[in-house]
C-alpha cells in the first residue's frame, strides 16, 4: 500500500520535483543555502591529518630534510600568480565572462564584484572564490577558471654554482594543468647557472618551495645517485619562486670530483678558468687554463687540469717536490678547501685522479724538495711535467760560448760539455761561477769546484735551472784584471750576462 501511494505521489510532476528538491537540501544544505553548485574539485595532496575548510588555501607544514629523496615529494600543484593569463567563465552570464592578465599583485577586477585576489590559488580554488563572491548577486553561479598561458618560472640558485643568482625559466608544451606542459627541472636550472662547482656536495642539493600563504617545503636531492642510477625522478620539476641551494662539500674525494666534472650539470670543461701557480715552476704566476689546443703553450691538450697548469707555467724545476703539491680552492661560503696532490703517484701508477681538474680561483703550490736523487731527476726530465728544454748561458773560456739548450734537470757538467768543454789554454778548470736569477727577483752567485768524474750533487755538479748562467773565467793574473775591469757596480757582469742570454 505504501509503495503504491509513493509511486503515485512521485508520478505527479509538481510533487515529485518538490520531493527531490527536499532530498537535495537534506544532502547538501550548506551548498544550496549559499547558492553554490556542488562541483568536483581536485584537492592537492596535503601531508597532514587536519581537515581544511572549503574555499580556503591549505597551509602545508614544512617538511624536514631526510637522507633519501625517494621518500620526499614536493607539492606539484600549479598556483596562480602575477603574469598568468586566465579565462573566467560565468555560465549563462556571458557579459561577465572574459580573459584577464593577472597583475603582479595577484588580484584581478571582475564585473560586479570588483577585485578578487588569486595569488597562490589553484584554478579550482580560484573558481570557488569567484563563485563565493558572485553568490551575493547571482543565484547558484557556475564559475570555471582556465589557464591560457602561464607566467615564466622565476627561481633563485645559490651555493656552489658557477653563477649564483636569480633566473627566469620558460615552460614548454602545454600550459597549467594541461598534461602536455613541461616545467623546467632542477638540472636545467643548474645548467642555466653554468653548472655546479667542483667544491659542491651534490648529494645534499636542497629545493625550497613556498606553498599556500607562509608555508614552505624543503626537499633534499641526491644528484650523485641520480647520475649513477639514471632515476629521473630525482630531478623534480620547478615552480615559480623555488630556491635551489647547493652546499659545499665537507671533504674532497678526487675520484668523485672527476665524475662530477663529467656530469651534464657541472661547469663546462671548455670554460676558461684563471689559476695561480707558485713555487717550483719555471714561470710562477697567474694563467688562463683551458682545454688543450696543442699550441706552444698548450701542452698535450685535454681537460683543464693541474698538469696542464704546470705546463703553462713552463714546467717544474729540478727542485720540485711533486709528491706534496697542494691545491687551495675558495668556496662560496668564504672558506677554503685544501687538497693534497701526489703527481709521483700519477707518473708511477697512472692514477689520473691525482691530476685534478682546476676551477676558477684555484691556487697550486709546488714545494721545494728536500732531496732529489739523480735517478728521479732524470725520470722527471722525460715527463710532460718538465719543459722540453731549458736555456742555460755558458760564457767565458769554453769552446762554444753562448746560450745552450739542455734537457730539464741537466747538471753543470752536462752544460759545460754541451758548450764544447773548457778552452784548453785559457780556462780556469778548477772552479766556475754559477749565477742564478731567483723567483723573487734577486740574483745569487756561487763558486762551484768542477769535477767531471762526479755524479749529480749539489757541491760539485748541481742540477741547473732555466736561465742559469755558468761563467768560466780565465786562468792566472789575466782573469783577475779582466774580470774586475768589466764590473760596473755590484754584480755588474752578472746582470749584463743575464740580460744578454735570458731577456731579463
Amino acid at each position: 500500500m505504501f509503495n503504491t501511494g509513493l509511486l503515485k505521489f512521485l508520478t505527479q510532476s509538481s510533487m515529485g520535483v518538490a520531493f527531490c528538491t527536499a532530498i537535495n537540501f537534506a544532502v547538501s544544505p550548506v551548498s544550496l543555502a549559499q547558492g553554490q553548485p556542488v562541483l568536483p574539485t581536485a584537492k592537492p595532496v596535503i601531508p597532514t591529518s587536519q581537515t581544511i575548510p572549503p574555499n580556503r588555501t591549505p597551509v602545508i607544514p614544512t617538511l624536514q630534510q631526510v637522507p633519501s629523496a625517494t621518500s620526499q615529494q614536493l607539492d606539484s600543484t600549479y598556483t596562480l600568480g602575477g603574469g598568468d593569463r586566465i579565462r573566467v567563465n560565468v555560465f549563462e552570464v556571458p557579459e561577465y565572462t572574459g580573459e584577464y592578465q593577472i597583475p603582479p599583485g595577484g588580484a584581478i577586477t571582475l564585473p560586479l564584484i570588483g577585485s578578487v585576489p588569486l595569488q597562490g590559488l589553484t584554478t579550482e580554488q580560484a573558481s570557488d572564490e569567484i563563485a563565493r563572491r558572485y553568490s551575493r548577486y547571482l543565484k547558484r553561479p557556475l564559475i570555471s577558471v582556465n589557464l591560457l598561458s602561464s607566467r615564466p618560472i622565476n627561481i633563485f640558485v645559490a651555493g656552489e654554482v658557477t653563477r649564483p643568482g636569480s633566473y627566469t625559466l620558460s615552460l614548454s608544451g602545454g600550459a597549467g594543468d594541461n598534461p602536455g606542459v613541461q616545467y623546467p627541472t632542477v638540472l636545467a636550472a643548474l645548467t642555466t647557472a653554468q653548472g655546479v662547482t667542483l667544491a659542491a656536495d651534490v648529494t645534499q642539493v636542497e629545493v625550497r618551495r613556498k606553498v599556500g600563504r607562509g608555508g614552505e617545503q624543503r626537499v633534499t636531492l641526491n644528484l650523485k645517485e641520480a647520475v649513477q642510477t639514471g632515476q629521473v625522478g630525482q630531478d623534480i620539476t620547478l615552480r615559480d619562486g623555488d630556491t635551489i641551494f647547493v652546499p659545499t662539500a665537507s671533504s674532497f674525494d678526487k675520484a668523485e670530483a672527476r665524475n662530477l666534472a663529467a656530469s651534464n650539470f657541472a661547469a663546462s670543461p671548455s670554460t676558461p678558468r684563471t689559476v695561480a701557480i707558485i713555487g717550483e715552476v719555471n714561470r710562477p704566476g697567474s694563467y688562463l687554463v683551458t682545454t688543450g689546443g696543442g699550441g706552444a703553450e698548450g701542452g698535450a691538450g685535454g681537460l683543464p687540469t693541474v698538469t696542464r697548469a704546470i705546463q703553462l707555467a713552463g714546467g717544474i724545476t729540478g727542485q720540485a717536490d711533486i709528491r706534496s703539491l697542494k691545491l687551495r680552492r675558495p668556496t662560496r661560503t668564504g672558506s677554503e678547501q685544501t687538497i693534497d696532490i701526489n703527481l709521483w703517484q700519477l707518473l708511477q701508477s697512472g692514477d689520473v685522479n691525482q691530476d685534478i681538474i682546476v676551477q676558477d680561483g684555484d691556487t697550486i703550490v709546488i714545494p721545494t724538495a728536500t732531496d732529489v736523487t739523480a735517478a728521479e731527476a732524470t725520470q722527471l726530465a722525460n715527463t710532460t711535467l718538465s719543459p722540453n728544454t731549458i736555456q742555460v748561458g755558458v760564457v767565458g773560456e769554453v769552446k762554444r760560448p753562448g746560450a745552450t739548450e739542455l734537457k730539464p734537470n741537466s747538471s753543470l757538467n752536462q752544460a759545460l760539455l754541451a758548450a764544447g768543454g773548457f778552452n784548453d789554454s785559457r780556462a780556469s778548470r778548477a772552479a766556475v761561477d754559477l749565477v742564478r736569477l731567483n723567483p723573487d727577483g734577486s740574483v745569487t752567485k756561487r763558486v762551484v769546484k768542477v769535477n767531471f768524474a762526479d755524479g749529480i750533487n749539489e757541491a760539485t755538479n748541481p742540477i741547473l735551472r732555466n736561465n742559469d748562467v755558468v761563467i768560466v773565467s780565465r786562468n792566472g793574473l789575466t782573469k783577475t784584471s779582466e774580470t774586475l775591469g768589466a764590473i760596473s757596480g755590484p754584480f755588474g757582469v752578472i746582470l749584463n750576462v743575464l740580460r744578454l742570454f735570458t731577456g731579463f
